[in-house]
């Protein structure tokens, strides 16, 4: 048995609105899709919004092209899910309605409101000591920045009184879609852990983390699985996105989440290293844990049995972007790329990038941190430059997988996911790198989409268990590590790492507070 289904991939500034067929026999199997764009409002003073009613127009533009180019019709479509951007802040009345434009998970105005909770009393490292542990010993980790959901969200309530007030629940991006399509309001579970507000052990809502922080627990929605059924679509909704009345809408998860999914990472020890416009190493593990040295922690997934690791680094492939903005080269498509870099030598002839562009996370936390090219000389081409920025991507996810690995053994073969995997000569480099097999799944651009698919099998009882999926996901290519590129890879490596530590002071200077007008 398949069925046709659609997946909706949200982002934070556009959507791809995908369809799939799914089948316990033939996997998850891509057949077409279609993307729109939707505005992303920079409003100064660090405070960024998005309109919840283009999410939604952009949802139903797509899916109607979708259907007409394809020819298939609607009756055929058996249900819809969502791969979502997560940690922001739609704030609805009772009907659904948002009460004013959602708080994107990049705005970062809320510094008051975090620091009247978190920088008071017994501190470390500047935050409240017994509120850290607290966060740790519920959520499995925290809201340790301004950046987190919940201090948006108080914000509305010490700026927007009005608004506050009118406020039924606080949705994040997929709950304003499925609410929009169903009526129902309702949250998955790695939703909720994106908050820091979840009890992970006793799969609720946490009351002494509402309490502690100041968020109204009748403000959060139901909980959910994300392979639960939230809903059927309503009468005015299918008509809007073209779709049958009573298809099925299903849960879905988070981008971070459904791009492990998506991976076949579904068994503790699988390793997914995501190259999008940013990027993260994500390792399945089956018990929480912090490793606050290495700023690594671990996050609700969609399996309510295991939970994702998660090592990030703010830009990866915006760096591959910007290096070929910056040198004029013409706009290429991968294989263009592929072909512009294939003669550059492992090393890029000594050449160094470090590709933290915008601050870093993971494994060191600073703002200040900035990209650089090391080692140049007068014999550095623009084709060197442009390797070594996929190189200096590719050693920091090396460091990210060594820092996770500290804790958590993995499996020597490792997913590659995301745009970047596109490029056969970008999955050899990384392969290079790590000195580990790269598995590549069929279409990584589209893996969270992909994942929320699958979720939908387990769904509608095609698989038994969510661990099913593994079988499901398709592995493209294997690229195995080159020796000799390793060899020059294991020579550059500790230059790499070095760059932070002996810059650090010159960042700080450069960067920091009153350094750049």
């Amino acid at each position: 048995m398949s069925y046709q289904v659609i997946a909706y991939d949200v982002g934070t500034t556009g959507i791809k609105t995908c369809l799939f067929q799914i089948s316990a026999e033939e996997g998850v199997r891509f057949l077409s899709s279609e993307v729109a764009d939707y505005s992303l409002q920079m409003l100064g003073g660090r405070a960024i919004e998005q309109d919840p009613e283009e999410w939604w127009t952009a949802m139903g533009r797509t899916t109607r092209r979708l259907l007409e180019r394809t020819g298939v019709p609607k009756e055929e479509i058996k249900g819809i899910s969502f791969c979502s951007q997560m940690q922001n802040v739609v704030m609805v009345d009772r009907q659904g309605r948002p009460l004013r434009p959602c708080i994107s998970w990049m705005d970062t105005r809320a510094d008051l409101q975090f620091s009247r909770c978190m920088n008071t009393g017994l501190k470390v490292e500047g935050m409240n000591i017994f509120k850290v542990l607290k966060f740790l010993r519920i959520t499995g980790a925290g809201s340790f920045g301004s950046k987190d959901p919940v201090w948006k969200y108080l914000w509305v309530r010490d700026n927007e009184p009005e608004i506050f007030r009118k406020t039924w629940k606080w949705l994040d991006a997929k709950e304003y879609l499925s609410c929009r399509a169903t009526g129902v309001m309702k949250a998955s579970r790695d939703v909720a852990g994106a908050t820091f507000l979840y009890d992970v052990k006793r799969g609720c809502w946490s009351e002494e983390l509402c309490r502690m922080t100041g968020v109204e627990m009748g403000h959060l929605p139901e909980l959910c699985g994300s392979t639960d059924q939230v809903g059927r679509l309503l009468p005015q909704a299918a008509a809007e996105l073209g779709l049958a009345e009573g298809t099925p809408v299903f849960a879905g998860g988070t981008d971070v989440s459904l791009c492990q999914v998506g991976g076949g990472c579904m068994e503790p020890g699988d390793v997914n290293v995501y190259s999008g416009t940013s990027g993260w190493v994500e390792t399945t593990v089956d018990r929480l844990h912090t490793d606050i040295g290495n700023l690594i922690g671990t996050l609700t997934g969609a399996d309510p049995a295991a939970y994702n690791y998660v090592a990030e680094v703010d830009t990866s492939g915006k760096c591959m972007e910007w290096v070929k903005d910056r040198i004029d080269l013409p706009d290429m498509s991968y294989g263009e790329l592929d072909a512009y870099i294939r003669d550059v030598p492992a090393g890029s002839g000594g050449v160094i990038f470090s590709p933290w562009m915008n601050g870093n996370r993971c494994p060191f936390e600073d703002a200040n941190a900035r990209g650089m090219f090391f080692n140049l000389d007068l014999n550095v081409r623009g084709r060197d430059l442009v390797k070594a920025v996929i190189e200096g991507v590719c050693m920091h996810m090396r460091w990210l997988l060594e820092a996770s690995e500290t804790t958590f053994k993995t499996r020597p073969a490792v997913r590659f996911t995301g745009g970047s995997a596109i490029s056969p000569v970008i999955c050899q480099i990384l392969a290079d790198v790590l000195n580990r097999p790269v598995e590549a799944v069929e279409n990584p651009r589209l893996v969270g989409a992909a994942g929320a698919a699958a979720l939908m099998a387990v769904g509608f009882g095609l698989l038994p268990d969510i661990k099913d999926i593994k079988s499901m996901i398709r592995v493209h290519a294997v690229y195995q590590p080159n020796p000799q590129s390793v060899q020059v890879y294991d020579r550059m490596f500790p230059v790499f790492k070095g760059l932070y530590k002996n810059n650090k002071q010159a960042y700080a200077v450069l960067n920091g507070a009153g350094g750049k007008r």
